[in-house]
Order: structure tokens, then C-alpha cells, then sequence
């Protein structure tokens, strides 16, 4: 049995490429391994939200989870600012990491380019995930492959502090699904809340008609064959089998096909697909006292683990004497 851990940002509404680049296999996971999976609301914070827009987010997500499946007896689900030993943890590998490896972060540029603040917070975003997973003995980490050099720099940061010091830190393993490894948004880029280019789970029926009306197509004319490389036959992709891939391939391949009437099947896919769990997530989302008591007992679970670790962290490199 392995141990399983990835997280998500509170930043923002659900939206399918959260679900199907990570979440979806998270919750299969924690039938067959040892599952650790969280809410990052520090990464959050380097998007510079309100304080009253964090602490939302942070309890929608929360009840995402839950809703889509989480079974928190059979793993390990936290709010990440609720295990403090990961800023500690932050610390200390910050003070072994070079400006060098920081500056060929490209997801970092990308985020800048996009018009966020180049804050500290969001240049060493890195160190504190690698915090998150070496604090856990994680073993796997199921990412989207924007995170896949992120999991390189983990595991550069683990090697140097475990020959600088002493072997403390498992070397994790990246887990990317290959079809599922991007998702693209509206735009046809990746699905990100940065990119204002989400398709979101639980939203109003309305805004996500909305959006999925909005998938960029272009100008081919109805009586001429459609493009498969598009976002639209992606995302649409994402809910379909084998057997009805094929099937949706020789609908745009054959003249005729009209976009909006490919948009409102798509539409109606998800609402039904994700039907069951928003009525789960309304049960949830009513309960607060039901909610924090499951955090509380996760985040105790989080701290033990994160404790033996850090034990270890702190005797390896003198802070503890």
C-alpha cells in the first residue's frame, strides 16, 4: 500500500479541471492506498485574496470533497493551515534552496504573464509544496502536468537536504494521467481560475450553461467537417468512453454537425454526471458543526504524521538538541 497525497487550492469555484486532473483519482485511491489529501488555502493566499473570500473558498472546497466522495474514515483530509509543522518545514528547506531553482519555475513567469503579483509568496510556492509532500512521507503525488516540474524541484530539494544532512526524506514519484493530464478551459488553454476559463461543477445551473456555450469554436462551415483538436470535443471527451469517443469523433468528422447543439448535449452531461453530488453537497454545505468536526479529527490525524517527520528534520539538521 502506498502513500497516496496530493491537494487542492481554495481559490475558487470547482471546475472540471480540477475534478478530472486530480480529484477524480484521488477518491478512487483511497480504496487501495493510504490517501492524504488536503486543502492548500496557504498556496491561496499568493493570489492575494480577501480574507472573507479565503475562508469561503476554503469551506467550499472542503465540502467539494466530501460531496464528489471523500470518505474521511478510510484517509487522511485536512485544511492545510491547520498542520502549522508545514511552515516550519517551509523554513527549513527554504534555507537550502538556491535562487537558480526557483527562477526556472515556469509556472511562475506563466502566472506573472498572466498579471499576478509577483509576490515572494508566489516565487517560493514550490518550497512550500514540496513542505506539503515530504512532510507526509507521500510516495505518489497525482498532479496535472503544469505540476509535473514542480514534483522535479520536490525531489531535487529532497536529495540535497537528505545528502546534506541525513536520508529523512522519501523521494516522491509524480502520478499524471495521460488522458487526462490537461485539461483545456474554454479559451482552449488550461482549465485555471487565473485564466477566467472554468466550466465550474456547482455552480447555478445557469452560469455553467453559460459557460459551456462560451467553448471557443471557429468558423467552419456546417457543411464541411469539424476539427477533433478543439476544446469543445475534449471536454466533451472527458465524459465519454471508448466506444462514444468514436462515436463523437464521426459526428465532427461528418458534415453538418452544428456546434451549439454539441454544447447543449455537453451541458446536459454534466448536470446529470455531477446531479447525485450536488445534492450531496447541499446536505454538506448546511452542516457546518458536521463539517468542522471532520476537519478537526483529519487535521489531528495530519499533525501525528507531520510530527514524526519533523522530529526527524529537526534532530538531522540541530534545531532540536
Amino acid at each position: 500500500m502506498k502513500r497516496v497525497l496530493s491537494g487542492i487550492q481554495s481559490s475558487g469555484s470547482l471546475h472540471l479541471g480540477n475534478y478530472f486532473g486530480m480529484m477524480e483519482r484521488m477518491i478512487k485511491y483511497q480504496d487501495s492506498n493510504d490517501l492524504y489529501c488536503f486543502i492548500a488555502n496557504y498556496h491561496a493566499l499568493t493570489v492575494l485574496p480577501n480574507a472573507g473570500d479565503l475562508n469561503k473558498n476554503t469551506y467550499n472546497a472542503v465540502c467539494d470533497f466530501l460531496a464528489l466522495g471523500l470518505d474521511p474514515n478510510k484517509c487522511t483530509f485536512w485544511v492545510q493551515s491547520d498542520v502549522p509543522q508545514v511552515t516550519e518545514l517551509t523554513w527549513i528547506l527554504t534555507s537550502l534552496v538556491n535562487r537558480g531553482l526557483l527562477d526556472r519555475a515556469t509556472s511562475f513567469k506563466d502566472k506573472v504573464a498572466k498579471g499576478l503579483s509577483p509576490n515572494m509568496g508566489l516565487y517560493s510556492y514550490p518550497i512550500l509544496m514540496a513542505a506539503d509532500i515530504l512532510l507526509f512521507n507521500s510516495e505518489l503525488v497525482p498532479v496535472g502536468n503544469d505540476q509535473k516540474q514542480h514534483l522535479e524541484m520536490t525531489r531535487e530539494i529532497a536529495n540535497r537536504f537528505n545528502h546534506q544532512f541525513e536520508e529523512v526524506f522519501i523521494i516522491p514519484k509524480e502520478d499524471i494521467d495521460e488522458k487526462t493530464k490537461l485539461v483545456p478551459g474554454i479559451d482552449g488553454q488550461k482549465m485555471s481560475k487565473s485564466y477566467n476559463n472554468i466550466i465550474p461543477i456547482f455552480d447555478d445551473s445557469k452560469i455553467i450553461k453559460k459557460k459551456v456555450m462560451r467553448i471557443k469554436t471557429d468558423t467552419t462551415e456546417i457543411n464541411k467537417p469539424k476539427s477533433i483538436n478543439t476544446p469543445l470535443f475534449q471536454i466533451y471527451s472527458l465524459f465519454l468512453d471508448s466506444t462514444e469517443k468514436k462515436d463523437l469523433k464521426l459526428r465532427f468528422e461528418t458534415p453538418g454537425m452544428r456546434y451549439g447543439d454539441v454544447k447543449l448535449e455537453l451541458f446536459n452531461r454534466i448536470m446529470d454526471y455531477f446531479g447525485p453530488y450536488r445534492i450531496k453537497r447541499e446536505h454538506f454545505f448546511n452542516n457546518p458543526a458536521h463539517v468542522k468536526d471532520i476537519m478537526d479529527m483529519g487535521a489531528k490525524k495530519a499533525q501525528n504524521s507531520a510530527n514524526e517527520v519533523l522530529e526527524k528534520v529537526r534532530t538531522a539538521t540541530g534545531i532540536s538538541f
